[in-house]
């Protein structure tokens, strides 16, 4: 029986967006031929889109059906994040599009860097890369409380 290919990743990777939105992905990073397969691409708080592979979308998928319908804060960050979120799936030549709400959260202009984060990626402005690490952690803000709720 052959075992299922994990995704793995690491590194940084720089890339071009072109006029469509579309962005090739590393080699390694490669989703495979799409059988039907979502990845989900949200807002992170940091400034950032964080892509989420098939797993961690059923994880995501399953944390989120834990947030209360009576958790009324919990239910309106969740539209928050998820209203700005995308489903991705690589085309034939290896890209990804990028929707012009995620590419404006993230400050994303015609370069781009994509890190790994082992099990997620991020997507990033290279600028605001280099001053996300170079800054101070000021505190949770009310996504990122959610996020940590969820585990994620």
């Amino acid at each position: 029986m052959a075992s299922e290919p994990i995704n793995i990743y690491v590194g940084e990777h720089r890339r071009s967006i072109d006029e469509k939105g579309r962005v090739s992905l590393p080699s390694k990073w490669r989703f495979g031929s799409d059988h039907g397969e979502v990845y989900i691409a949200i807002p992170n708080p940091s400034g950032c889109i964080t892509v989420y592979p098939p797993k961690m979308a059923d994880k995501l998928r399953e944390k989120a059906s834990d947030v209360s319908l009576g958790d009324r804060r919990g239910q309106k960050t969740l539209t928050k994040l998820f209203s700005k979120a995308d489903q991705l799936t690589c085309d034939g030549q290896g890209r990804i599009s990028v929707n012009h709400m995620l590419e404006s959260h993230a400050g994303l202009a015609r370069e781009i860097l994509m890190v790994g984060n082992f099990v997620t990626f991020s997507i990033w402005d290279p600028l605001r890369y280099t001053a996300y690490l170079d800054g101070d952690d000021d505190g949770d803000d009310e996504i990122s409380k959610i996020l940590t709720q969820l585990g994620l």
